[in-house]
């Protein structure tokens, strides 16, 4: 596991769009995670970022989620 979580560094352009509390409910849920042992990629953010803001619904962000699962199980479909 990375030593700090600097998600909003890495990836500033990502956060740059979500309200205070938009942004909060982002760093938040990733925070969690990351203390599980869970590092996002910038896909992983990007997607609960559009989320949080309203630019998808829950249906894509779904969606999105099952495509990358896919994709990293090798899975096709």
């Amino acid at each position: 596991m990375d030593d700090k979580f600097d998600i909003e560094e890495r990836w500033p352009e990502l956060f740059g769009r979500l309200d205070a509390v938009e942004r909060n409910a982002v760093r938040q849920s990733l925070a969690s995670a990351w203390h599980e042992g869970w590092i996002p990629n910038r896909e992983d953010v990007e997607n609960l970022a559009d989320v949080a803001c309203g630019a998808i619904g829950m249906e894509e962000f779904l969606r999105r989620a099952m495509a990358m699962a896919r994709r990293g199980s090798g899975a096709q479909g």
